[in-house]
């Protein structure tokens, strides 16, 4: 008994899924070639079970279905990354912030420290984008922002670029606490990346979305 051979095809939302439903139906193809030829050339006198026949197209079926199905999975995940993208797009323009170095252009920066609750003295460190410190002052012992006028003893600004901040309390002048602290920067670009959304910042600093706590409007400021 001839079978003819079938084609099997599936309808994805992503050119990669399309690209597997078309491997799938080319091993298809084979596996019932496969089957014909074994159908043909079996012992008469012992044939094989009809049952281990439905059993080798149920467990290739399967297989079959899963593939589909952990293509369609992607295909969802990278939509909803899309969309995720789209809905950060109002992003643009404002002010995000996130523990990150700062562009600065002569304009005030503001600063978002989180000292130690137990700290009895505050210090900011300025560093440069090679990491030189330029500046190091003593803040109030609160975790209100503090804007950085980027002017240094001499009274001259301090050059153009990138610059971060790290906030160290200390009590009874033992250091308790020394992390970067967060900086409020313009939101340039929205990109995807790797399945993850990246926000690029004034200055061409590249943070990812997750990263950032607060968001505001500049012209409300």
């Amino acid at each position: 008994m001839d079978i003819a051979p079938t084609t099997a095809s599936a309808t994805t939302p992503s050119a990669a899924a399309g690209t597997s439903t078309r491997k799938i139906a080319s091993d298809f193809d084979t596996f019932l070639r496969m089957l014909t030829v074994q159908m043909q050339n079996q012992d008469p006198l012992n044939p094989v079970d009809s049952s281990d026949y439905a059993v080798q197209l149920a467990t290739f079926s399967g297989v079959e279905q899963q593939v589909q199905t952990n293509d369609l999975l992607k295909a969802m995940a990278a939509q909803m990354g899309t969309s995720g993208m789209a809905q950060m797009a109002a992003w643009v323009g404002r002010e995000a912030r996130a523990p990150v170095a700062a562009h600065f252009t002569g304009a005030p920066i503001t600063v978002a420290p989180n000292p130690a609750l137990l700290a009895d003295t505050v210090e900011m460190v300025v560093r440069n984008s090679s990491g030189t410190e330029v500046q190091r002052m003593t803040i109030p012992t609160g975790a209100a922002p503090v804007e950085w006028s980027g002017v240094g003893e001499g009274g001259l600004p301090f050059p153009s670029g990138l610059y971060s901040f790290e906030i160290i309390s200390s009590a009874n002048g033992e250091v308790l606490l020394a992390e970067q602290a967060d900086v409020y920067s313009t939101v340039t670009e929205v990109r995807s990346e790797g399945g993850q959304t990246i926000l690029m910042l004034s200055g061409g600093v590249a943070v990812p979305a997750s990263l950032v706590t607060a968001l505001r409007d500049p012209t409300l400021r």
